[in-house]
């Protein structure tokens, strides 16, 4: 029932208040902020609302009616009529249109080969609900006041104590700042460095929407190239040696899915330490490293504090939970907590807390345990598949690498896969520039079965062999 409407009359107006209140109604209907078979207030309640009399909100309720825009009834009241709204379709603030591009890839649901998102199938899900509402029945229990908006304490504690043991990092939970998801960790982080105007290293390739943040933030990125051993920092270090910061994703960087060597991970930390750069780290994987032991997070060698940690639960339990976190070295705590408490406070306390029991009491390290165990079938059946297929494949992260043939347009082949229930990532979009690189696919192994891997190979398979024929 819609209780409030966002009507606004003039006294002084010729126009009387009852024609004003029909007008003001007609345009939220055919607008679609009114959808068919939505309730309108009542008259004694518009009425109060608008500080007018009720025979003047049933006058307008009438010629409402008159125009068939709205029907009554005893027991349903005053309604939306039900008939299509009246939208100009050049408008596109109600159009699909309206979401940037970049984030088309995050609004689809779950689809074979979908990257960035992690198994539905193997979570404990009544476990977790059952902490969830819980932690949301106390919190409608708390008292009324404003929640610490840089989190919760226990969340941090466990953050803190789950770090120190799986990522080398020695930090105190007063480091530990919550925040929705990475991209507000990394929001938060850029107005912190307050860099703008200065240049800023990215991966090439990248993790796309990193890259635009730096844009929107005021920075310029410098595309540096990966090789096997992770980010090029001598190439950064000649091409842009006064650089304000390094967004690197050196445990498994993406899409790549190579380490940083500690050869790098020293010159890196070495450059910043010299010119005062800042270093921010995205460990957007964790330890989800299938083959081996993750390696040490980089902040676990900073001995300096210019190493600024990032991380999140999207990838490990689920981004709808929009939980992030941030490690802020302690020079930058006080203010950190500035910003979060006048920018960008933590989400909710209920999903923290039950978060925060979750790793608490020995779920979350089971459960990613058995992740790294599914994701490592996934993963090896499908590079097998591919390789009797006859394509070169690696893996990468939590995904496999699949380069395709030179000339081919693998942003082609992903947007007809989606077509057929695909969601494969085409390796053109991770690059900063178009210069020369060879085109790939991401296929992402979290959200492929492996009872489902050989039909989705086939309909890859016969994709990339009609759009190679066209190209």
């Amino acid at each position: 029932m819609a209780k409030t409407l966002n009507l606004r009359l003039d006294r002084t107006a010729e126009t009387s208040l009852a024609e004003q209140i029909r007008i003001g109604v007609t345009a939220a209907i055919d607008s679609g902020v009114l959808a068919p078979g939505a309730r309108l207030p009542s008259w004694l309640d518009l009425a109060a609302q608008l500080g007018v009399a009720r025979g003047t909100v049933k006058t307008a309720y009438e010629r409402l009616a008159d125009k068939q825009l709205v029907v009554s009834s005893r027991s349903g009241g005053t309604r939306v009529a039900d008939h299509p709204a009246r939208v100009a379709l050049s408008d596109p603030s109600n159009t699909a249109d309206s979401v940037p591009p970049l984030y088309h890839d995050f609004r689809t649901g779950t689809s074979v080969f979908q990257n960035g998102v992690p198994a539905s199938d193997s979570f404990p899900v009544a476990l977790f609900a059952r902490l969830r509402a819980q932690a949301a029945r106390a919190e409608v229990a708390a008292p009324l006041i404003y929640p610490d908006p840089r989190g919760e304490p226990e969340l941090r504690r466990e953050i803190a104590a789950h770090l120190a043991l799986s990522r080398g990092i020695e930090c105190r939970p007063s480091q530990v700042f919550i925040t929705a998801g990475f991209s507000g960790a990394l929001g938060v982080t850029l107005r912190v460095l307050g860099a703008e105007g200065r240049s800023a290293w990215v991966e090439n390739p990248g993790f796309p929407p990193s890259r635009r943040a730096l844009e929107i933030a005021r920075l310029a990125p410098v595309p540096i190239p990966i090789d096997d051993d992770g980010i090029d920092v001598t190439y950064g270090t000649q091409h842009a040696p006064d650089a304000a910061l390094a967004l690197v994703t050196p445990g498994q960087q993406a899409p790549t899915g190579v380490p940083l060597s500690l050869a790098r991970r020293a010159q890196l930390i070495e450059w910043a330490t010299r010119t005062g750069a800042w270093i921010i780290e995205d460990d957007y994987l964790g330890e989800l490293q299938l083959k081996r032991r993750a390696a040490p997070a980089l902040a676990s060698l900073d001995g300096n504090g210019r190493v600024i940690h990032i991380g999140s639960f999207s990838k490990t339990i689920s981004p709808t939970l929009r939980l992030g976190f941030v490690v802020a070295p302690p020079a930058l705590v006080s203010h950190f907590a500035e910003a979060v408490m006048c920018l960008a406070p933590a989400p909710g306390p209920a999903v923290q807390l039950a978060t925060a029991e979750f790793m608490r009491d020995g779920y979350y390290m089971r459960h990613l345990r058995r992740m790294k165990r599914v994701y490592a079938a996934r993963s090896s059946a499908l590079h097998a598949l591919l390789q009797s297929l006859g394509y070169p494949a690696r893996t990468a992260g939590l995904g496999v690498l699949l380069w395709l043939p030179e000339g081919t347009c693998d942003s082609i082949i992903a947007r007809e896969a989606l077509a057929v229930g695909l969601a494969p990532s085409p390796l053109s979009a991770w690059f900063s520039t178009a210069g020369v690189h060879r085109p790939g696919l991401l296929l992402g192994v979290a959200t492929t079965p492996e009872n489902q891997l050989s039909a989705a190979c086939d309909r890859l398979h016969q994709l990339i062999r009609t759009c190679s024929g066209a190209t």
